[in-house]
């Protein structure tokens, strides 16, 4: 048996935000456009029910700001076919895709959002893929460690 797993994804709150997903049809969406290998092969690995935080990249302030939940799992994404897509992929064959993308659903907001500063100054957290120099990734794993810190944090102060 495989137990729940925990990731965080991030996304632009001007291309699609945490409010974006919650009024989405069915509160639901794929997570379309992950071009990087490394973030698709752990989309890969999702389950369906495992958590995800939902963290608003290139914002004012960065910040987690939901929890969103795996619905399905990955499966070619569409838009490396589509001409007309910024996600094209000329290499990638529908015989042979190259990218997947996985279902998530809104679960709730955060309290309050937990920004990347504050993030930074707890010390439990310094092991944490956002918040190591030069990360980059859209999509990556989170510890369950640091899943239950990070929930225990929205009921605090910043």
């Amino acid at each position: 048996m495989v137990s729940k797993r925990f990731w965080l994804m991030k996304s632009e709150p001007s291309t699609f935000s945490i409010d974006d997903l919650r009024q989405s049809p069915n509160r639901t969406t794929c997570w379309d456009g992950v071009r990087n290998y490394q973030a698709r092969n752990f989309m890969r690995t999702m389950t369906v029910g495992d958590q995800v935080l939902f963290y608003h990249s290139n914002a004012d302030p960065p910040a987690m700001v939901g929890v969103a939940k795996v619905v399905k799992t990955a499966y070619p994404d569409p838009t490396q076919f589509d001409k007309k897509s910024k996600y094209y992929d000329p290499a990638s064959k529908p015989s042979q895709p190259r990218w997947e993308m996985v279902d998530i659903a809104y679960v709730r907001h955060l309290q309050r959002p937990l920004t990347l500063d504050e993030l930074r100054k707890k010390t439990i957290l310094k092991g944490m893929i956002l918040l190591q120099k030069g990360s980059r990734l859209s999509v990556q794993p989170v510890t369950p460690l640091e899943w239950r810190y990070i929930m225990s944090l929205e009921k605090t102060c910043a």
